[in-house]
C-alpha cells in the first residue's frame, strides 16, 4: 500500500468499443420497450411544444406587417394575447413531458439495476477474482444514473431538436429561400466537426468512466482495510494513491471539457456568422424593397428560435456518447458467461461412467487428460503398510460419499506454460466419513474444497457426490447439498440470526439455536445488547475473529448438510473454545459426510482419516497415527519442523493486486 501502488487493476474488457454509440445505445431496447408508449407520448408532446416556439415569429410577422403597419393598436393587444397563449402552451407542455418520464424511467434503472445484481450472482467465482469491485460498483451506480439521464432527456430532446430544426429550416426556407440558404450553409462544416468530435469524446468518456471505477476500488478498500492502513500508519501513502487517481480523473475530465468547448464553440460561432450574414444581407433587402420588414422579423425571430436547438446539439452528443459508454461498461458484465455456460454439462449417462474424466471446454482452452494411473499422479507405491492408499481410495465403481477422480485444475488467469495447480487427484469419501486435508501453503488445499459447491469447475478429471456427476447436478442443487465454512469468515450488514440462517432454506429457530450451540458462539450472541437480533455490522467487524468464525461454522452446520466443507474453521479460536466446538462438532461429523481443511493436530483428530496434499497432489491417505509413523512429510507439518511452504504453485493475481 505505498504511494507508488499502482493502478487498481481493470477487467480485460477495458479497451473502448471499436462500434458506433448508436449500436450501443441500441442495446438499451429490451428495457426501455416495456415503456415504450409513454416514452413515445412524451416526446410527441415535447415536439409540440418545441414546434410551437416557431409559431411565434409566424404571429409577429402578422403584427408587424398587420396592426403596427396599420397603427392599430387592438391589433398589437391581440397578436400579445396569442404570444402569450403559446407560452404558456409551451411551458404546460413541457411540464407534461417531464412528468410522463419520471415514473418509467425511474423503473427502467431499477430493472437494470436488478438485472446486473443478479448477474452478478450467477457470475462464476474467476470472474470476480478478475474485475475490482469498484468497477463493478461504479457500473451499478454511475454507468445506470448516465443512462437514467440520457432517456430522460438527450434521447428525447435529440429527436425533439432534430424535429424543431427541420421544421424551422423549412419555414424559413419558405419565407425566403436565399436567407434560408445562407443560414443553412454551416450544416456540412458542423457535420464533419460533430464526427471527429464523436471519436476523440468517445475515448475520454470511456477513459473518465474507468477511472471512477478505479478511484470507488480504492475507497472501499481504504474503508474495509481502514484497520491495516491506521495499524501501519500508511494512511498518507494511501492519500497520495487516492491523489494520483483523482489527477488523473481530474485531467481526462477537463479534457473532456476542452473538447466539449471545442465543438460547443464551432456549433455556436457558425450559425451566429450565418445569421449575421442574413441579417446583412435581408436588411439590404428591405431597403431595397425586395423584402418586407414583417418577414424579415419573423425571418430573425425564427433563426433564433432554433439557437437553442442548434446550440444544444453539442452537448447533448456528448452526453450521448458517455451513456453510450456506460451502456458497453454495462453490457461487459452481462455479457460475461455465467457459470453454466461456461461449462455445459455431459450429456446424459456418460457422466455416471466411472474412471476419470476430462472435462471440455476448460478456461484455458485445453483439455487435459488426467493420469490417474500414471506413478507420479497417484501414491499407490507410498509409505508401506499405510491402510489406505489414493489409488484404492479412489476406486471405479465406488457410488457412496465424495470421489475425486482424476482431478486436475489450473486457474483460467494462470500464466501459460505453469503447472495446474492441481494435478491427477484421486481421492474417496465413504458417505458419512470425516477427513483431513493436510498439506503445506500453498499446495492447494483450498482450491480443492472450492471445487466440491461448484465455486470453481475441474479443468480434468470428474468429482462425484453419491455417485452423481457434480457437472451434472445444477449449481442450486450442488450447494443444497454441500456447506461451506471458509478459513476467513464473511458476515454481512445484517443480524447474527439472519446471517446464520443463509445456511439453508426454510431454517426455523430451533435450527438457529442448534447451529450456535454447535459452534460455541449461542454464549456471546445471549450476551449481545439484542441477543440473535443484533446487527453484526459491515464484515461483522463488530466481533471477533473467533466470534466471526464461529458464526461462519453455525451458518455451515445450521442447514445439516448432506456433505460438509470445513477450511481451517478453528484457527482463530482459542485452546479452550476450540476443545469445547470439536466436542459438540463431533455430534455433527457423525451424520453428514465431511473435507475439513486442517493445520493443527487436534483439528486433525476430528477426522476418521487423513489426505496429505503436496504439490497438488494426494501423495498419502491414512489415519493420524499412520502417517505420524510412516509419513516423513506428515510428521514434519504436524511438528511444526517442515517446510512452510510446498513450492512453486501458480496462483493468479486477484482484480485487487493480491493472491488467491
Amino acid at each position: 500500500m505505498d504511494a507508488t501502488a499502482s493502478t487498481p487493476a481493470r477487467p480485460p474488457s477495458s479497451e473502448p468499443p471499436r462500434h458506433s454509440a448508436v449500436r450501443s445505445l441500441l442495446r438499451l431496447w429490451p428495457f426501455v420497450r416495456p415503456v415504450r408508449a409513454r416514452l413515445c407520448t412524451a416526446a410527441v408532446v415535447a415536439v409540440v411544444a418545441s414546434c410551437i416556439s416557431l409559431v411565434i415569429p409566424l404571429v409577429l410577422k402578422w403584427i408587424v406587417d398587420g396592426p403596427v403597419a396599420a397603427g392599430a393598436p387592438g391589433g398589437v393587444w391581440l397578436g400579445g394575447g396569442f404570444l402569450l397563449a403559446l407560452g404558456v402552451a409551451e411551458a404546460g407542455l413541457f411540464g407534461l413531458r417531464r412528468w410522463l418520464v419520471a415514473r418509467p424511467l425511474a423503473g427502467v434503472e431499477a430493472a437494470m439495476r436488478e438485472r446486473l445484481y443478479t448477474r452478478l450472482q450467477r457470475l462464476p467465482v474467476s470472474f470476480h477474482d478478475r474485475w475490482a469491485s469498484g468497477q463493478l460498483l461504479s457500473r451499478a451506480t454511475t454507468d445506470l444514473q448516465l443512462l437514467r439521464m440520457f432517456l430522460a432527456f438527450p434521447l428525447t430532446f435529440l429527436l425533439v431538436n432534430g424535429a424543431t430544426i427541420v421544421v424551422g429550416c423549412a419555414i424559413l426556407l419558405s419565407q425566403r429561400f436565399s436567407l434560408g440558404l445562407v443560414l443553412l450553409a454551416p450544416v456540412v462544416p458542423l457535420m464533419i466537426l460533430c464526427s471527429v468530435f464523436e471519436a476523440k469524446y468517445a475515448l475520454a468518456a470511456r477513459r473518465a468512466l474507468d477511472q471512477v471505477g478505479d478511484l470507488t476500488t480504492v475507497i472501499e478498500e481504504s474503508v474495509l482495510g481502514i484497520r491495516i492502513v491506521k495499524g501501519f500508519g500508511r494512511h498518507r501513502s494511501q492519500a497520495r494513491m487516492f491523489r494520483r487517481l483523482t489527477h488523473e480523473l481530474r485531467t481526462t475530465e477537463l479534457h473532456k471539457a476542452r473538447l466539449l468547448a471545442t465543438i460547443w464553440g464551432a456549433i455556436t460561432l457558425l450559425p451566429e456568422l450565418a445569421i449575421g450574414a442574413a441579417l446583412v444581407l435581408g436588411t439590404v433587402q428591405v431597403a431595397d424593397g425586395a423584402l418586407s420588414a414583417g418577414t424579415l422579423v419573423a425571418f430573425l425571430s425564427t433563426a433564433l428560435a432554433l439557437r437553442w436547438p442548434v446550440d444544444s446539439i453539442g452537448f447533448l452528443l456528448a452526453m450521448s456518447y458517455e451513456a453510450a459508454m456506460a451502456t458497453d461498461r454495462y453490457f461487459e458484465v452481462l455479457d460475461a458467461p455465467t457459470a453454466e455456460a461456461a461449462q455445459a454439462p455431459p450429456e446424459g449417462a456418460a457422466a455416471l461412467l466411472p474412471g476419470p474424466r476430462t472435462a471440455a471446454g476448460t478456461a484455458d482452452g485445453s483439455r487435459s487428460d488426467s493420469p490417474g494411473s500414471d506413478g507420479a499422479g497417484s501414491a499407490r507405491t507410498d509409505a508401506p503398510g499405510r491402510s489406505g492408499a489414493p489409488g484404492s481410495s479412489a476406486r471405479p465403481g465406488a457410488s457412496g460419499g465424495l470421489v475425486f477422480s482424476g482431478v486436475e485444475f489450473r486457474y483460467p488467469d494462470a500464466p501459460g506454460g505453469t503447472p495446474p495447480t492441481l494435478r491427477g487427484v484421486d481421492l474417496h469419501l465413504a458417505s458419512g466419513e470425516t477427513m483431513a486435508l493436510v498439506g503445506a501453503t500453498g499446495s492447494g488445499k483450498t482450491t480443492l474444497t472450492a471445487l466440491v459447491p461448484r465455486l470453481y469447475d475441474p479443468t480434468g478429471g470428474r468429482i462425484t457426490l453419491d455417485g452423481r456427476d457434480l457437472t451434472t447436478l445444477s449449481r442450486d442443487e450442488v450447494r443444497g447439498l454441500v456447506s461451506v465454512a471458509f478459513e476467513e469468515p464473511t458476515l454481512f450488514s445484517a443480524s447474527v440470526a439472519e446471517n446464520v440462517l443463509m445456511g439453508g432454506a426454510d431454517l426455523q429457530e430451533a435450527d438457529l439455536r442448534r447451529a450456535l450451540a454447535v459452534a460455541q458462539a449461542d454464549g456471546f450472541v445471549a450476551a449481545l445488547p439484542q441477543g440473535v437480533h443484533t446487527q453484526v455490522g459491515e464484515q461483522g467487524m463488530s466481533l471477533s475473529g473467533g466470534q466471526r468464525q464461529r458464526l461462519a461454522l453455525a451458518r455451515a452446520v445450521a442447514g445439516r448438510p448432506r456433505f460438509l466443507i470445513l477450511d481451517d474453521p478453528l484457527s482463530a479460536l482459542d485452546v479452550h473454545t476450540e476443545a469445547l466446538v470439536e466436542a459438540a462438532l463431533r455430534q455433527v461429523l457423525a451424520t453428514t459426510t465431511a473435507l475439513i481443511v486442517a493445520h493443527r493436530p487436534s483439528t486433525v483428530l476430528l477426522a476418521d482419516r487423513v489426505a496429505l496434499l503436496s504439490g497438488g497432489r494426494i501423495t498419502a491417505v491414512g489415519t493420524h497415527h499412520q502417517l505420524l509413523r510412516d509419513h516423513a512429510e506428515y510428521a514434519e507439518l504436524m511438528s511444526g519442523t517442515g517446510p512452510v511452504t510446498a513450492g512453486p504453485v501458480p496462483r493468479p493475481r486477484d482484480a485487487s493486486g493480491g493472491t488467491r
